[in-house]
């Protein structure tokens, strides 16, 4: 459930959303406030506001966890002539509370000793699941840099945008995407896409815990350290995709969208990767139409 009220006050366009979400297994609550600010004979746009999420998980026979997110933001649009458009934003995000996923563990060899029914003892490695603990809290920090440019003469336009993410989790991302909007006459738009992602291993992840001395309790860890995840989404990877978006206007009401895009995921980083079939590729096909009234 998602709702929003906007107003116009001058050169200023404020916005509230509050939101509810739910799944068999989670509740998330939020609200959001932002506000854009024309300035500069419009030329220049300045947005910030802040989101926050209320989030209760609920863990396998521990029960009910809850989370908090924070995200504040700051962004600035220039038109730089009447084909060059110029963005950059700044994005610092903070969670608090249950970040473990609940359906996620790591592996560890524990050495147990069985009498040899002679009088000693014999050693006997066995594998234990433990769930992943990863700290209670997070701090995130985005910038987000973007451009485009209209070619009159090709009737297309070059879209470009460069995102830098770090958090104190020990993660630094690249992403870098292109996208080319080409018009074929008045009502068909056809845009080619390719996107590359980059990141590192976060400072905890780890394929098993051999040899880390478990400290909180294994059924229940509670962010406290030492932390270990072999989630490979915090292991280091690259992730490219590429595709073709359609759009058609039917008409000033109706209009369809049509997308195919092919994702693929590879480790990077030797150790500090999951193994080769923990990562995914995947065709995705997505059709839609639009009715504006």
């Amino acid at each position: 459930m998602l709702g929003a009220y906007a107003r116009k006050l001058g050169d200023h366009r404020i916005e509230l959303e509050i939101s509810r979400s739910s799944e068999e297994d989670y509740l998330s609550r939020g609200v959001a406030l932002s506000d854009t600010w024309e300035i500069n004979e419009k030329n220049t746009t300045l947005s910030y506001g802040f989101n926050y999420l209320d989030d209760n998980v609920s863990v396998p026979i521990l029960g009910i966890r809850d989370k908090k997110s924070y995200d504040f933001f700051f962004g600035v649009n220039q038109i730089i002539d009447k084909n060059t458009l110029v963005s950059a934003s700044v994005t610092l995000g903070y969670n608090d509370g249950y970040l473990n996923d609940p359906y996620k563990s790591v592996q560890r060899t524990d050495i147990e000793s069985v009498p040899d029914g002679e009088g000693g003892f014999i050693d006997i490695p066995v594998v234990n699941l433990y769930k992943e603990n990863r700290p209670d809290s997070r701090f995130r920090q985005v910038v987000q840099l973007g451009g485009r440019h209209y070619f009159e003469a090709a009737k297309g336009a070059l879209d470009g945008t460069y995102r830098f993410g770090h958090d104190d989790f020990g993660v630094t991302s690249h992403t870098l995407q292109l996208e080319w909007r080409q018009s074929i006459g008045e009502k068909l738009e056809v845009t080619p896409f390719v996107r590359y992602y980059h990141q590192t291993a976060a400072d905890f992840y780890m394929r098993t815990i051999d040899g880390v001395a478990v400290t909180t309790p294994s059924s229940d860890p509670d962010g406290s350290g030492p932390n270990y995840s072999a989630d490979y989404r915090l292991s280091a990877f690259n992730a490219l995709s590429g595709g073709i978006k359609v759009h058609y206007q039917f008409n000033e009401t109706f209009s369809a969208t049509a997308a195919y895009e092919h994702y693929a995921m590879d480790g990077s980083g030797g150790s500090d990767s999951a193994p080769d079939d923990a990562y995914i590729s995947a065709d995705m096909f997505t059709f839609g139409i639009k009715a504006d009234f």
